[in-house]
């Protein structure tokens, strides 16, 4: 069988220059990457389905190879993108296929823009407020708000802090930090804006009024926040099924890129 080839396109909408890749025929697919990912996290997932699909998988606005603009970024502004861009390329209706951070977007755009979603399916997906969750994002914002030389101090006095026990929670901060500092958007979305501003878009009070077909897919061995994430969509959402994979954790697009695929074709199939 031959393989289908990927296209890499660009277009300028009104907050600055989309990329995204694109292959296959047939039914068109959106698929919306995750928080420290961009959009070729599925790659391996639009090659297997892009027989039967039309794949189209944008590096949201402020990350991979799409423009970087200096714009107060919101989950809003990233759903009104997501509009213009389908608008650009004509496309009426679709189904989007969102992982974490791009599930939250997916979904809050079934919400504003129903008319133009015909099915969702959220991978681990992000944007329901959950026990802990300020004290997590408070977390969060020390660690990209402390000056680095105090990390640099910290890798310097290793050894005292393993003799204090304190030496894996400041390999993990310092872990959580890199990551955090690699990723600048996804950082501002979800952790430097002021909490009552994320507060507001968060959708636990709004996945009711959501009137598709919904499929939510969540890695067994993924962190309990995670899970209750996945277990409060499913709960809340009308016509939601909630698969939860056995022996996985996190990253299922990059992880098991066919069982995803499978599920995707199996949702769509069904739908139709």
């Amino acid at each position: 069988m031959d393989t289908m080839l990927f296209r890499n396109s660009r277009r300028k909408l009104s907050q600055g220059l989309l990329f995204w890749r694109e292959v296959g025929n047939g039914i068109p697919i959106i698929l919306l990457h995750g928080n420290w990912c961009d959009s070729s996290e599925w790659v391996s997932t639009m090659e297997l389905i892009s027989r039967n699909f039309h794949c189209f998988a944008p590096d949201l606005l402020g990350f991979g190879e799409s423009e970087y603009p200096n714009i107060h970024y919101s989950i809003d502004l990233q759903v009104d993108c997501l509009f213009e861009f389908l608008q650009a390329l004509k496309l009426d209706k679709v189904y989007l296929v969102g992982h974490s951070l791009g599930g939250w977007i997916g979904t809050s755009f079934a919400l504003k823009y129903p008319e133009k979603v015909q099915g969702l399916i959220l991978l681990s997906p992000e944007g329901v407020e959950i026990e802990g969750l300020q004290k997590h994002w408070q977390k969060m914002q020390r660690l990209t708000k402390s000056p680095s030389v105090l990390f640099k101090l910290l890798k310097t006095f290793r050894f005292l802090a393993k003799m204090l026990k304190l030496d894996a929670k400041i390999e993990e901060d310092l872990r959580q930090r890199k990551i955090l500092l690699q990723n600048p958007t996804a950082t501002q979305l979800l952790y430097q804006r002021q909490f009552p501003e994320i507060q507001a878009e968060l959708l636990q009070d709004k996945l009711d009024l959501i009137q598709i077909p919904v499929l939510i897919l969540q890695g067994e061995k993924d962190g309990e926040n995670a899970l209750a994430r996945s277990k409060m969509y499913a709960r809340l959402t009308p016509q939601a099924q909630l698969k939860i994979i056995p022996h996985l954790a996190d990253n299922l697009p990059q992880k098991s890129a066919s069982l995803v695929a499978e599920e995707i074709r199996d949702f769509i199939k069904g739908k139709n």
